[in-house]
């Protein structure tokens, strides 16, 4: 990646937001990790300069880094003013996007980095978005040579890597995963800001877009190999993991579904079908988030509705979500496990001959989700696009994390940094 003639590798766009503020943090911990700062050149950019010091000065404290906040640079820019982004992007060679909901915000500053030539790594879990960013910008971006990766946070790296690392190390061919999150709360219990709350309220008020969406696209079926993958009902008993489980209903199926159609599409790689659910736990969990699933699903089909969930989070979640987001406790009690079961075939064995005959069960395991493991893979994705450049897709583009790092050592580095990938049994039935 050419960062030679750019003042900064990395800014961290929405730096003085609530996951923002988390991201530079991270950048700072790996400017520490990297030896000496002038080996990472970084700045922060947002509207506030005083917003974004103060984001430096409560990192410095933190780390223990007095110097932190003359070391790294500060962009003001806005993404409601174009000019101010291209500013922005002509200084970087790596945007990190943290301005969020996407599907309002993320489109301008996908743009001024395509033009630029600069890359663009985001937290986003909005298919739609997602989706509609490839569409819009794919052939562009591999033109001028930028690599355009959104889903780089909790949504989507641990599933679609996590897949990728199932499939090395199945022994034959990977055909089906199914993957199950849990998320452990210590004694304060969960909270998430409510800046991803809004992202779902309108994800779900959108979804006939989406579809519209993929109809246009009019893509060809990805072949189906070995038996097709079933459903589970909405509400299913996870007998390996003795819980109550419900489809996970993040952007990790369709990141997951991408990143396999291009490994099938441009590498010839046999695809694996792949199917998310997060666990409840017991009984009375799923009661107390039955409701709130029926409240939002009713809420969310109208306006009002939806204006009445933005605007009081705490109540229609029962305090899942808030405007305050999680305490410092409340996030260093919390981590997550996912845990992939997949199937397929021993080597040398056909398909079209019977049934799987070989199993596997990987996890990975992290850190909180949504502001201690979502900076670190974020950031790691970006020291990757850094530092792996050879390993890359050979054009810039607009990628998955799967079909941008896969060949990459992102895994490494993110078990290095606690985000643990691992093989709990593989058998041959």
């Amino acid at each position: 990646m050419e960062t030679n003639q750019r003042p900064y590798h990395l800014v961290v766009f929405g730096a003085s937001g609530f996951t923002g503020q988390f991201v530079a943090e991270e950048v700072a911990r790996e400017q520490v990790a990297s030896g000496h700062s002038s080996s990472l050149p970084w700045a922060v950019a947002g509207r506030s300069r005083e917003k974004l010091q103060r984001v430096l000065e409560r990192a410095a404290l933190k780390l223990g880094r007095p110097t932190l906040s003359s070391e790294v640079g500060i962009i003001i820019c806005d993404v409601t003013n174009p000019a101010s982004l291209d500013e922005m992007a002509k200084q970087a060679a790596i945007v990190l996007n943290c301005v969020g909901p996407y599907r309002f915000y993320g489109e301008p500053v996908v743009k001024a980095c395509v033009e630029n030539g600069t890359s663009c790594i985001d937290i986003c879990g909005e298919p739609q978005f997602l989706e509609l960013m490839y569409w819009k910008y794919h052939e562009k971006a591999a033109e001028k040579g930028a690599y355009i990766i959104g889903s780089s946070g909790f949504d989507s790296i641990p599933a679609d890597l996590g897949v990728i690392y199932t499939k090395n190390k199945m022994n034959g061919m990977l055909t089906a995963v199914e993957s199950f999150l849990t998320i452990h709360s210590g004694p304060e219990g969960l909270c998430i800001h409510d800046g991803t709350w809004k992202s779902a309220v309108y994800g779900f008020g959108d979804q006939s877009n989406l579809k519209k969406l993929r109809n246009e696209a009019n893509l060809k079926p990805v072949p189906i190999i070995g038996p097709k993958l079933k459903r589970r009902w909405p509400l299913s008993y996870c007998r390996e993991l003795s819980s109550y489980s419900v489809p996970f209903l993040g952007a990790d199926v369709s990141v997951v579904r991408r990143t396999q159609r291009y490994l099938h599409e441009n590498l010839e790689q046999s695809p694996v079908q792949y199917a998310a659910y997060i666990n409840m736990g017991g009984i009375t969990s799923v009661i107390k988030l039955m409701f709130v699933g029926l409240f939002f699903l009713f809420f969310v089909r109208f306006g009002i509705g939806r204006q009445l969930l933005i605007k009081f989070p705490w109540l229609f979640s029962f305090g899942y979500f808030s405007k305050q987001g999680p305490t410092q406790k409340q996030m260093d009690g919390s981590s997550f496990t996912l845990r992939f079961f997949g199937q397929g075939y021993s080597q040398g064995f056909d398909p079209e001959k019977g049934k799987p005959n070989t199993r596997i069960c990987t996890q990975v395991k992290g850190p909180e989700p949504g502001y201690v493991a979502t900076p670190i893979a974020m950031v790691q994705a970006a020291m990757t696009l850094l530092n792996d450049a050879s390993d890359l897709p050979s054009m810039g583009g607009v990628f998955t994390p799967g079909a941008a790092f896969f060949r990459t050592k992102l895994i490494d580095r993110l078990n290095q940094r606690g985000i643990e990938f691992s093989v709990i049994s593989s058998s041959e039935v």
